[in-house]
């Protein structure tokens, strides 16, 4: 994951996202924080939770369309992955690379830490 994220004002300063109440405006900016560089974000779900965000805050930003659901619970943030499609060559380069974050992400999610393999807390 990349250290550093820049939220575009073309995005957080329009009437669209200011009207979103603050709890969905912070997951917003707490959910590009851990996505990857592409863009995507594993588990959504246990960052509105451990923000204490409602799952209507989720639904908000998604209805908005400032996220883009995928049937495994993975999201993306559609600013980020719509630059990284601008970026590709064609359709088939695009279709790989989606395959290839999905795949990682996955890969991820499954992988045990650390600590849980050592069974420690």
């Amino acid at each position: 994951m990349e250290n550093r994220r820049i939220f575009s004002p073309d995005v957080i300063d329009t009437d669209n996202f200011l009207d979103m109440p603050l709890s969905a405006q912070g997951l917003y900016f707490h959910l590009g924080m851990r996505a990857d560089d592409d863009g995507f974000i594993a588990c959504p779900k246990k960052i509105t939770k451990l923000i204490n965000a409602s799952n209507d805050d989720l639904k908000l930003l998604i209805a908005k369309g400032y996220l883009l659901p995928f049937e495994n619970g993975v999201v993306a943030i559609k600013r980020l992955i719509a630059k990284i499609f601008i970026e590709a060559k064609d359709l088939k380069q695009m279709e790989q690379l989606k395959q290839k974050v999905i795949k990682q992400l996955v890969l991820k999610k499954n992988s045990p830490t650390t600590n849980q393999s050592e069974g420690k807390i």
